[in-house]
């Protein structure tokens, strides 16, 4: 721990920003998850969770979470699971 007060307060911050991160990046994972088990069982509100998943990863693109690469990746591909 360090011992110097700005120090201790980057820390501090540093853990909320992570733990707030962590839980955003999660719940991106999850509605991928939910929208992919959606698809497979060629549930009735897919294009619902199309939607919410899509909202999520451009979330987490927006804060810096994840690259601008990665996200049109990941929503290219559920758009092509989406219209099988």
């Amino acid at each position: 721990m360090p011992n110097i007060k700005s120090a201790i307060k980057r820390v501090e911050t540093n853990a909320k920003a992570n733990e707030r991160n962590s839980s955003q990046k999660a719940a991106m994972r999850t509605a991928i998850k939910k929208f992919d088990a959606a698809v497979e069982n060629n549930a009735d509100n897919k294009e619902e969770l199309f939607k919410l998943a899509s909202k999520a990863v451009d979330q987490a693109e927006t804060k810096g979470l994840i690259h601008k690469n990665k996200a049109g990746r990941d929503k290219s591909r559920m758009a092509a699971k989406l219209a099988k």
